[in-house]
């Protein structure tokens, strides 16, 4: 099964960029949600988080904050099986 993945980035964020290079690297499909265009979402997202920095990635309701690839691929791993 394929795991539902959203990513919050911003338009400035390099970071946000090398998480969605490494999900195309992988083939591993995504929605992107640009917090710049809208600032309700992003304080949805402070609110579920805890955290004010991007990119935040959820992976089938788990987050991954930042760039950390073992995590990224141990969180999809585990929503595929």
């Amino acid at each position: 099964m394929n795991p539902y993945i959203t990513i919050y980035t911003t338009t400035l964020c390099p970071v946000c960029k090398m998480v969605k290079q490494f999900l195309d690297t992988f083939e591993v499909s995504y929605k992107e949600v640009n917090v710049d265009i809208n600032p309700l979402v992003l304080l949805k997202l402070i609110g579920k988080t805890r955290k004010l920095s991007v990119p935040q990635t959820e992976i089938n309701g788990k987050w991954v904050s930042g760039f950390d690839p073992e995590k990224l691929l141990k969180v999809i791993n585990e929503a595929r099986k």
